[in-house]
């Protein structure tokens, strides 16, 4: 028999206003002597600007890609430095940079151009960015020089600072050959350094120079998952995805759940329904034994991720039934954590996804 909760559609995410203070608490413990650019590009990595910058505040800049964005920090009463990673895209662009006074990256000659037909009677603080092995943005260390004698000749350009980003801090190849190529190639130029990005911030400190870009970090998850976890780098969940059992079934054995029959029960069992699928942004490649916290106890999921609905299996939760709580990541009601990270590898995807990917028919609160 199955039943019905007489209840609205339960599903909803909470921002942990106090998790981001943590978190941005956590990088300055790592990088003490370094400023830090909040990184809250993509919507805040889906959390919304608006719902982060209390507890990011303390950070001594926020870096982000869209003009439209960073109107929105101006908006929430931001003053300080805004950098856009990217830089401006087109030239009409660089006006707006002049208006929300923002700093933004050089990374290709064509900005270059732009800056110097640019007319502007404040000029532009600019991070010159070096392609020092990432290979997606930034000058090649051969014309790095050359590129950082054209800006500091214009008058469009103030202060020069100097930037690349490492492609393997996570682990790999590690980060030693292109932070010497770094080093070799700017080492007389002036300007502040900015370098390490979450995972070099906690895998490898001594390179945190002037400014530190922490990103996933500040929304609690591991930027080296699953070498470490997040409880290893003390980090907290910014983000709690959550819903409730809506209806019961009793499986007899050799039965199956879900489309495509992908789970076989090999005996009796009493599963739960929760209102969650993948159109609020949860993984559809997420298949059987997908962790999932009901009333707070670590249960699995079984079968297909539909549309709207998940099958979890109540067996180590039997007190479970129709309107308990369950955690599809983050913090559940009595203080167990199910990290992002974990249900990410289970659909073959990272933790930065999940975030990014929460759909809007999903309310969110901030706590």
């Amino acid at each position: 028999m199955v039943r019905f909760a007489p209840m609205p559609r339960p599903i909803h995410a909470t921002i942990h206003t106090d998790a981001l203070r943590h978190n941005l608490a956590r990088v300055r413990a790592a990088a003490p002597d370094a400023n830090v650019w909040a990184v809250v590009k993509a919507n805040a990595y889906g959390h919304g600007i608006e719902r982060v910058y209390d507890g990011l505040r303390g950070a001594d800049g926020f870096a982000l890609l869209d003009l439209g964005e960073a109107e929105r920090l101006r908006a929430s009463s931001w003053r300080g430095p805004i950098l856009l990673l990217e830089g401006v895209f087109e030239m009409r662009d660089l006006e707006r940079c002049s208006r929300l006074g923002l700093w933004h990256v050089v990374h290709c000659a064509e900005q270059i151009d732009m800056l110097a037909a640019h007319k502007t009677e404040s000029p532009h603080r600019v991070f010159l960015k070096m392609n020092s092995g990432m290979n997606r943005l930034g000058f090649a260390p051969e014309r790095f020089r050359a590129a950082w004698a054209r800006l500091n000749t214009l008058p469009q350009v103030d202060e020069i600072s100097l930037m690349t980003h490492f492609s393997d801090a996570d682990g790999g190849a590690g980060i030693e050959g292109q932070l010497g190529v770094f080093e070799r190639t700017a080492a007389d130029l002036p300007g502040e350094r900015s370098l390490a990005n979450s995972a070099a911030i906690l895998r490898h400190p001594q390179v945190a120079a002037d400014w530190v870009r922490p990103g996933i970090v500040l929304y609690g998850s591991s930027p080296d998952f699953p070498e470490h976890s997040s409880a290893h780098w003390a980090l907290q969940p910014a983000m709690t995805l959550a819903s409730k059992i809506v209806a019961v079934q009793a499986m007899a054995a050799l039965t199956t759940v879900g489309y495509g029959s992908t789970f076989t029960a090999d005996s009796p069992l009493r599963i739960g329904s929760v209102a969650v699928g993948y159109a609020d942004g949860y993984p559809r490649h997420c298949g059987t034994g997908t962790p999932v916290l009901v009333n707070g106890v670590r249960t699995r999921t079984l079968g297909r991720v539909s549309m709207d609905l998940i099958a979890v299996d109540l067996t180590p939760v039997p007190d479970a039934g129709i309107g308990s709580p369950v955690t599809l990541w983050g913090r559940a009601e009595n203080g167990a954590v199910l990290p992002i990270d974990e249900v990410a590898q289970a659909g073959g995807t990272v933790g930065y996804e999940l975030m990014c990917a929460l759909a809007p028919r999903v309310a969110v609160t901030t706590d």
